[in-house]
């Protein structure tokens, strides 16, 4: 019996009548799920289908989706890069939006060209998106519904447009062409034999890209692009009947396909024998191992029923299980591999036509032959012996309570979260009853199936050789010998015949804490603060401060903050101090180490993760409302039981060397460590990590620190926001926080150690051999800056308006790039700082011209001011992220710490401020930064060009 049948098995097996009442008995094949009702789907006289649904969570927002059912796949190979070509073209004009009228026109209402406005190419699909419109605009709605009917059928193509589009798409094959994808390419054909998905990366052939003639893109367009291959997908705070109406009118001129190119969805052969592959590069920087076994997948029709429901909880308990295993196996010294991980889906995740069980591994420099035996002896001891009942419980259980969390914010789930649900649905098949309809049914499906049925899915869909493909990647080096591919399989089936014992796990029932503590008691309340906060002072002279929010049902979010930090460590305890919060949590917590706790948290939510900055500590979390109690045990344990483990952190040291070792070795992390000599010169803290550091870890004195910065809860301001009900946080908190020791004493952040960036001019400009002709350029401008609400609104909007003035004359009149990254930020310590970086890649032989013209657009910007229509639509966005950002509880946790620990509030002017913002005053801070002439540049570039390279093929 193979996989697919002992999955329909499965579910056949399943008592489904009282789930599906119209189903008949006797009927052989399961009807499909039902389609939620609060989504409207329909399909027009030419076969363009719709999904449309309200949803106010955001208000006044929506998204607008339109996903096809075309690929890379569809292409000859004389087109091969033209379906990802037509992707960008869609931005470059079209019938009622010409030229960058798209763009303009809904970066204008606040929708930013690459966060909301975007689209990706698959092998078998292609999507744009439109996300966060906000839907209250008059005529937004129509515009909207405008775009995806022009990007239907009447995209432009204009020659001057395709032209300029192929250096930036030549750009974005050159900064995606690194060791993993000219590995990948190798591996591909091999895996794929004799099919196109081995031929057909969507990026393409830059010669096709280069050289195809306008009538072969706009064949391709006319050929595909058609409305019975597309769905439209629209959810928001929109009237559905409105919507639904307004696409029947807009989207009639589309045209009905007339004998239409057929749609066929290629199949992928099975393998009788083994496929087996090992490709190497001198820039990779890690091993990987890919041990995979093809299954045959369901059919469309059978994803849509319970089959498709049974299939998805198998796969999704199955990964669990074998995962943990696996986390426990890294964790120990000397292990054969640096992590591992099962996925069980499309093949290599790029076809439906084709699942797989997966299992990768980064595993030690030369040690292929060993991880490939212990994995293979990991899938026999699941194989010949199965799972556990107590491992198949705590599976079960975390993903019940995690279908429970979605349902019980269901009232709050994203559009984002409804749109890709109806984009893979009309591209992949499956199901969309809806959340209600899904938890209630596996609720009644999970305790139906028993470990038998899931271990009977690892028994079959594990063969000795047919449909196996194992596949390996790493670095070339003279002095590094790989197994042959024929070794390399010898070496997997012969470890598969070993005899294995069955898995053995440590139980516990212990609770999380066994002994609780005497409670302590608030001892003072105020109400009313700002923003809506309540601090009660606790008699530890601990301070909590809280914030009732309804943004989530279901949420509270959590961060603890004392003045500290690592800085008055960093004489004695340097490269302690550079892995501490790495180290920290590898023991554990209580009576549990790292696998224990995790065991101990079944069927819970609640996680922290504590860590030692520069100036303070603190311990963010979160938790679900039921498992509050659960958040304050782990708070109180995380101040009371650290815990060492000296086995987990020597595995963590071995892993962390070979990690460190291998990058070094790439010739880009040279970047990364001139970035840092050029902007912290001297710094030693601010070197990166190198693999000979860890030798020189002491992991005690590094929990001994981490103790002290945790050691007196006085100290400590505790914030909570979410959905809170006072009585029930009142009596966890004197349980678990008012009972915490204390010293009295009270520290402050010093100042006077706090880093500063390089002064001066700065230039770094050096070659290396690459693979890919390409360089690299950061330029870091920087310079002391009060941190204020206006300047952080200020440097907010200069690099906004930078990157779209970068886009239009570096990527798109020039071409000279796939884009510029231009980020900023405005540090509060020691005195206020402010730097602004430019990032982009391009051809070696294009710096100087571009990087002069990078500074010659800033200096014009501050001779001139600022381009008005790029400020405008900056200043709308802002609105509008603002606006968005005021309904979620991490906006008001975080400005709760800034407000009570740092006394900035960026909350209560911040629309004011926003709107007194000026072109001439953000000219004005930009050129305050300039005039300190603190500039660095970067620049890392290839030795050969591409015209170096086709010479010597010559």
């Amino acid at each position: 019996m193979n996989l697919k049948k002992l999955l329909v098995a499965a579910a056949m097996t399943l008592v489904l009548t009282p789930l599906f009442a119209q189903s008949e008995p006797q009927q052989p094949q399961m009807p499909p799920l039902p389609i939620d009702t609060a989504v409207r789907m329909g399909t027009l006289p030419n076969g363009l289908t719709y999904f449309i649904r309200h949803n106010q969570n955001p208000k006044e927002r929506a998204h607008f989706y339109i996903a096809q059912r075309v690929g890379s796949i569809l292409e000859e190979d004389s087109q091969s890069g033209l379906a990802h070509f037509l992707e960008h073209m869609a931005f470059n004009g079209t019938k009622n939006f010409p030229g960058k009228n798209l763009i303009s026109y809904l970066e204008e209402n606040g929708v930013r060209f690459g966060a909301n406005l975007n689209a990706y190419t698959g092998f078998d699909e292609t999507v744009y998106t439109l996300m966060d419109v906000p839907s209250n605009r008059s005529g937004i709605i129509d515009s909207c519904l405008l775009i995806l009917h022009d990007w239907s059928h009447f995209i432009s193509l204009e020659e001057k447009e395709i032209d300029n589009e192929r250096g930036v798409i030549h750009e974005e094959w050159r900064q995606g062409n690194n060791a993993s994808m000219r590995m990948f390419t190798t591996i591909l054909p091999r895996i794929f034999p004799n099919n196109r998905y081995g031929q057909r990366l969507p990026i393409g052939s830059m010669d096709v890209v280069d050289h195809f003639s306008y009538k072969e893109l706009r064949d391709y367009y006319h050929k595909w692009y058609r409305p019975d291959l597309q769905g439209l997908i629209i959810v928001g705070d929109i009237d559905v009947d409105y919507v639904e109406n307004k696409i029947k009118e807009m989207f009639k001129d589309v045209p009905k396909p007339v004998n239409p190119a057929p749609r066929e969805y290629l199949k992928v052969e099975d393998n009788k024998e083994p496929i087996v592959v090992i490709a190497t590069d001198s820039e990779a920087t890690s091993t990987i191992l890919s041990i995979n076994f093809k299954v045959e997948p369901l059919s469309r029709e059978q994803k849509g029923t319970i089959y498709g429901m049974v299939q998805n909880y198998l796969y999704s308990i199955v990964q669990n299980m074998m995962n943990d295993r696996f986390h426990e196996i890294t964790i120990k010294p000397n292990a054969p591999f640096m992590n591992a991980d099962m996925s069980i889906g499309m093949y290599m995740g790029i076809t439906p036509m084709m699942d797989a069980i997966s299992i990768s591994a980064q595993v030690k420099e030369g040690g292929l032959n060993e991880a490939l035996i212990r994995l293979a002896m990991e899938i026999e001891r699941v194989r010949q012996h199965g799972f556990t009942e107590s491992e198949y419980d705590r599976a079960r259980t975390n993903l019940l309570k995690a279908y429970e969390n979605s349902y019980k914010e269901r009232s709050k789930r994203k559009n984002g979260t409804y749109a890709d649900e109806y984009k893979n649905y009309f591209t992949r098949g499956g199901y969309i009853p809806g959340i209600e309809t899904e938890y209630k049914t596996l609720q009644q499906l999970a305790p139906n199936i028993p470990i038998q049925a899931v271990n009977q899915i690892m028994k079959e869909g594990l063969p000795d050789t047919e449909n196996l493909v194992i596949f390996a990647m790493g670095p070339k080096k003279d002095n590094l010998k790989y197994p042959t591919e024929a070794e390399l399989l010898k070496v997997f089936q012969n470890a598969r015949k070993i005899k294995v014992d069955p898995y053995k796990e440590q139980k516990s029932d212990e609770k999380l804490m066994t002994t609780m503590p005497k409670p302590g008691k608030v001892v003072a309340v105020k109400e009313n603060l700002k923003y809506g906060m309540t601090e009660w002072t606790l008699s530890n002279g601990a301070k909590v401060y809280l914030k009732k929010t309804d943004h989530k049902e279901n949420e509270i979010r959590m961060n603890i903050v004392s003045f500290g930090g690592y800085l008055p460590y960093l004489a004695k305890d340097l490269t302690n101090m550079k892995v501490i919060n790495d180290v920290a949590e590898l023991g554990g917590l209580g009576n549990f180490d790292q696998i224990a706790l995790k065991k101990a948290l079944t069927g819970r939510t609640a996680s922290i993760s504590p860590a030692v900055n520069m100036t303070t500590e603190n311990i963010s979390g979160r938790s679900t409302t039921e498992d509050l109690e659960t958040l304050m045990q782990l708070i109180h344990l995380q101040f009371t039981a650290q815990r060492i483990d000296k086995e987990a952190f020597e595995a963590y040291k071995q892993r962390s060397i070979e990690e460190l070792q291998a990058a070094q070795q790439n010739p880009l992390r040279s970047f990364a460590d001139s970035l840092m000599q050029v902007l912290y010169p001297g710094n030693k803290y601010m070197t990166p990590l190198k693999a000979e550091d860890l030798e020189k870890v002491n992991y005690e004195r590094c929990m001994q620190i981490f103790k002290e910065r945790f050691s007196n809860a006085g100290d400590f301001n505790f914030f909570f926001v979410g959905n809170i009900d006072e009585a029930k946080m009142k009596t966890l908190v004197e349980q678990y926080i008012a009972s915490l020791p204390a010293s009295g004493k009270k520290e402050k952040p010093a100042l006077d150690k706090v880093f500063e960036m390089s002064k001066g001019t700065n230039v770094c400009d050096y070659k290396k051999d690459l693979d890919t002709p390409m360089a690299m350029v950061l330029n870091v401008i920087n310079g002391r800056m009060p941190y204020n609400l206006k300047n952080a609104i200020s440097m907010n909007v200069l690099v906004a308006v930078m990157n779209q003035m970068y886009l239009k004359s570096i990527r798109e009149d020039e071409g000279g790039t796939y884009g510029v990254s231009v980020g900023g930020k405005l540090e509060r310590l020691p005195v206020g700082e402010a730097a602004i970086q430019i990032f982009y890649r391009t051809a070696p032989e294009k710096v100087d011209h571009l990087n002069s013209l990078i500074f010659k657009e800033y200096e014009e910007m501050l001779k001139n001011g600022l381009n008005k229509e790029y400020f405008a639509k900056t200043i709308e966005n802002m609105k509008k992220d603002h606006a968005e950002k005021l309904v979620g509880n991490g906006y008001w946790l975080n400005n709760a710490v800034d407000y009570i620990i740092w006394n900035k509030d960026f909350v209560t002017n911040y629309e004011k401020e926003l709107n007194a913002i000026t072109p001439e005053s953000v000219r004005k801070f930009a050129e305050e930064l300039y005039k300190q002439k603190n500039v660095s540049k970067i620049i890392l570039r290839s030795t050969k060009t591409e015209k170096d390279i086709a010479k010597e093929k010559k």
